[in-house]
């Protein structure tokens, strides 16, 4: 699935990133305990989360995510955006809650851990 395809799906602002809004992605986690993240998501392309500080942005790059998609209507500062441009992160920003946001990306083909969604 292409990122530009996610921001339309969620409804998203593209707050940093358009040109890589092309860039495919295969899988996709929501979390906001990076904790959790580092310890538990491996080779997700994107990440979907509430958490709204720079270590949100170190973390995707330490995992080499190409998109960070905030929720509920959260908005990255300026410090954040930097650090994903810096690191050729795609940025989004959703007005969905988490839980509706990973429901319509799964219901539309993208899936954990690479696998998609397989529906009839």
């Amino acid at each position: 699935m292409k990122i530009l395809e996610i921001s339309k799906l969620l409804n998203a602002e593209v707050c940093c990133g358009e040109d890589r809004l092309e860039s495919e992605v295969c899988s996709a986690c929501g979390s906001d305990m990076m904790s959790d993240v580092l310890a538990f998501v491996k080779d997700q392309a994107v990440l979907l989360t509430g958490l709204v500080n720079s270590q949100v942005i170190r973390t995707a790059e330490m995992m080499d995510m190409r998109c960070v998609v905030f929720v509920r209507n959260k908005k990255p500062s300026e410090e954040m955006l930097d650090i994903a441009k810096e690191s050729g992160i795609v940025v989004l920003a959703s007005p969905m809650r988490m839980y509706d946001a990973c429901g319509v990306l799964y219901a539309n083909g993208l899936g954990d851990h690479g696998e998609t969604a397989n529906h009839e």
